[in-house]
């Protein structure tokens, strides 16, 4: 069940993948107990569909439980309850709650650094991730240097025809000619890319 969800949900089905997702989180939890790794992934795979549909306010709720859950067990420093901090990021990022997001990012960003090392893959989307909330909150310097160093470790981590490596130089080249006055009128949310930056 949860991988035909999972499916629904990577087809855009929400409705289907919602339902799905319900009936797999109460079973888990009933079967597995409310803290076990199965259940909490349940639960954080609902609060993904709750944000994919905009229902800010059950995501945020799930997304509190599966990070609380995680620190209080596996450690506020494991991967996974990492993941449910960017997670709940995100959906602050998604409201405009810049600074609740800022908070969560630098956490997981200094955490990932310190844990997985600098140039890990999921550190490199805990920077970029940062230099778009600074963006947002019209840090611009700051920005700029977040994703020029983000670039910098794509380059030699992941290659130049990496496809996270492309998202972020085409990110650094907005913005760095927006500073320069040549940037397009309009704005586009770099941040939410395809595969790349779900955490």
């Amino acid at each position: 069940m949860a991988n035909l969800a999972s499916t629904y949900r990577n087809q855009g089905r929400w409705t289907q993948a919602k339902e799905l997702e319900v009936q797999v989180m109460e079973t888990r939890k009933r079967v597995l107990g409310a803290e076990h790794p199965d259940t909490l992934t349940s639960m954080a795979n609902l609060a993904s569909t709750y944000r994919n549909q905009g229902r800010w306010t059950q995501a945020e709720e799930l997304e509190v439980q599966v990070m609380e859950t995680r620190k209080r067990v596996i450690g506020a420093e494991h991967p996974s309850t990492l993941t449910s901090m960017a997670n709940l990021a995100s959906t602050f990022w998604n409201q405009g709650r810049w600074t609740q997001a800022e908070e969560l990012e630098v956490q997981v960003m200094e955490t990932r650094k310190r844990v997985l090392g600098a140039e890990h893959p999921s550190t490199l989307t805990s920077i970029n991730n940062l230099a778009h909330t600074y963006m947002k909150q019209e840090r611009k310097d700051d920005a700029l240097a977040l994703i020029s160093s983000c670039a910098n470790l794509c380059l030699k981590v992941l290659g130049c025809s990496h496809p996270i490596t492309e998202a972020v130089l085409s990110t650094w080249l907005e913005w760095s000619s927006d500073e320069l006055g040549q940037g397009e009128q309009g704005e586009q949310d770099s941040r939410q890319i395809p595969g790349a930056w779900v955490d």
